[in-house]
């Protein structure tokens, strides 16, 4: 019995000590908790989105379009991105560039046909390429047969895709409309004699989504596309899908925290949780929101994996943070730390700073000035690059474009623009001022069509181009940037290369340093003993850094200057990586 008791005792502490250990070597680990054992694709990837309408025509029409693209398939490929993210191309009157769609199962005649598209998706998967599409439900357009039916009677079966006000019932609750040209969200409609919902334009009502065959023709979308092969969807504006239907009043001046009162509305979730189960979890693709709710709770619960919701979210807050008269480093390096932090443990996010609805990433956050715009936008490629998540990277932004900065508003396409600037003259705003503030936001500026050559218009077209190119074309360009070994074009190459062979630099820890400097943001990513350091300087001037490390012995991995200044005083724009021995 004493043998059998001490033999007890000896395996008890056996395991115990092993207990120990494995606890102190999770202490120590680096990854993430959600995605150790559970490498995901869409966690590893760099995804490159493509605006079609700007990148390259094929036909000589000005519009670019899917031959288009399948013609730079190559190029594509050379960038060293997993998946391309594509903005609309389904058919659409073209109100709102592609995001007020008439018919989810057709492609818009300006890009060119569904036989187009198969050559397109066979392409990319090809050369390992994922294609991920746009899916715009939160809204349809006013010509989609819905909503024709919808409006035709108030007893059509359509009528409660969208959601409508009897007008016998009054004027309904004020609602703010991002794009309407009074920013009313109610239309009135003479037919039926009510009004119906649009949170964008008027040519873009919203869906009903409390209606269960609303929600199911839009399940039979998703898996018709996904059965076509495609890799994942973004999900456009669903944080504002769900509405409080009984529409009660809002207080006032609610539309300066919008989304506090539309995003995330209860039951959001119980529809993405159905989406999940009917379309989600018979595919092996990603789902990304746009926008991530009013807390990090609501963005757990968008993108948790026990949630059966998504698989990630962007959040606005630090893309929102570029102004005119400029923005702060140290808040900058505040908002990507505490979303990082509040998902080290569990949950993903995406890593961007420019998209389609953003103007040119370096004329926001870097320095486009001649004698900066390249190393400037060399280091914000480093910082989207060297963080934690999954990074969206906008086409063009890898040859360093700028904003195109018009003077004319009749140069101007984009329609909430448009509608502002008559907004703005009826209420008699200041015009000047105005015009100086799109010349810095305004989506244009980053739709400007892709510069691929010196050529007449870039290269983009042969005809006359739905939007115009930026004149500095001629220096900024695919061609040209390909010959230069040290081009934003080939920085952005080893950028993405380097991670792909640094799973550090996806699953690492990522800690904070010199926190309190306004002008560097510094930070280390660690995982399994490996540890980098990353050091940018956000000013055009020599800035002093203080990271506590000692680099002599650290190896450099990639530098946007031909070799590191020292670790103690960065040039302007420096960026540095280093590898810590």
């Amino acid at each position: 019995m004493k043998n059998i008791a001490f033999t007890a005792i000896f395996f008890l502490i056996i395991i115990t000590l092993l207990l120990v250990a494995c606890n102190s070597a999770g202490t120590k680990t680096t990854v993430n908790a959600d995605v150790a054992g559970d490498r995901k694709w869409w966690k590893e990837a760099v995804v490159y989105q493509i605006y079609p309408r700007s990148f390259k025509d094929s036909d000589g029409d000005g519009v670019g379009d899917l031959k288009g693209i399948i013609s730079k398939l190559d190029y594509i490929k050379s960038l060293g991105v997993d998946a391309v993210w594509l903005n609309p191309i389904y058919s659409s009157p073209n109100d709102d560039n592609g995001y007020d769609i008439s018919d989810y199962r057709n492609i818009m005649k300006d890009f060119g046909t569904m036989e187009d598209f198969n050559t397109l998706l066979k392409g990319m998967h090809d050369r390992g390429i994922k294609l991920v599409m746009d899916l715009v439900v939160n809204h349809s357009s006013d010509e989609h047969d819905w909503f024709k039916q919808s409006r035709s009677s108030r007893t059509s079966p359509y009528r409660n895709y969208y959601h409508w006000w009897d007008a016998e019932r009054g004027k309904p609750p004020y609602r703010y409309s991002l794009f309407d040209i009074n920013h009313d969200a109610w239309k009135y409609d003479s037919l039926t004699n009510a009004y119906y919902l649009h949170y964008f334009s008027r040519k873009q009502p919203d869906l009903n989504w409390e209606n269960p065959k609303l929600r199911n023709e839009v399940y039979d979308i998703m898996k018709f596309w996904l059965d076509k092969g495609i890799d994942g969807f973004r999900m456009d504006a669903f944080q504002f899908v769900a509405k409080d239907t009984t529409f009660p009043a809002f207080p006032a001046g609610f539309e300066k925290d919008f989304v506090k009162y539309y995003g995330m509305v209860s039951p959001i979730h119980d529809y993405l949780k159905e989406m999940h189960k009917e379309v989600f979890s018979k595919y092996d693709v990603m789902s990304v929101a746009e926008g991530a709710g009013n807390s990090f709770e609501d963005a757990h619960n968008l993108v948790d994996a026990d949630r059966n919701e998504l698989n990630m979210a962007y959040a606005f807050d630090a893309v929102d943070l570029a102004k005119p008269e400029g923005y702060s480093v140290l808040k900058l390096k505040e908002t990507f730390t505490k979303w990082d932090s509040a998902f080290a443990a569990k949950g993903w996010l995406s890593i961007y700073l420019a998209n389609h609805d953003q103007a040119r990433l370096v004329s926001r956050f870097g320095n486009d000035s001649a004698a900066f715009r390249e190393v400037s936008s060399k280091m914000l490629s480093t910082f989207l690059m060297t963080m934690r998540g999954t990074p969206y990277y906008y086409n063009g932004d890898e040859l360093g474009m700028t904003n195109i900065r018009f003077d004319d508003i009749n140069d101007y396409k984009d329609m909430p623009t448009l509608n502002e600037y008559q907004h703005q003259k009826a209420i008699g705003g200041d015009m000047k001022k105005f015009m100086e503030t799109i010349k810095f936001s305004c989506r244009d500026n980053g739709r400007t069509p892709y510069q691929w050559d010196t050529t007449a218009n870039a290269g983009f077209t042969t005809g006359t181009p739905w939007l115009k190119v930026n004149s500095n074309y001629t220096t900024i360009n695919a061609a040209t940037e390909e010959k230069d070994e040290n081009s934003c074009l080939n920085y952005f190459r080893k950028l993405t290369k380097l991670r792909k062979d640094n799973l550090v630099l996806v699953y690492g820890k990522y800690t904070l340093l010199d926190k309190n400097n306004p002008d560097v943001y510094a930070y280390t990513r660690e995982q399994d003993g490996k540890k980098l350091l990353i050091v940018l300087n956000f000013r055009s001037t020599v800035s002093a850094v203080n990271t506590g490390i000692d680099v002599s012995k650290a190896r450099v991995l990639l530098s946007n200057y031909p070799a590191p200044n020292d670790n103690v005083k960065l040039r302007p724009y420096e960026a540095v990586i280093y590898e810590l021995k």
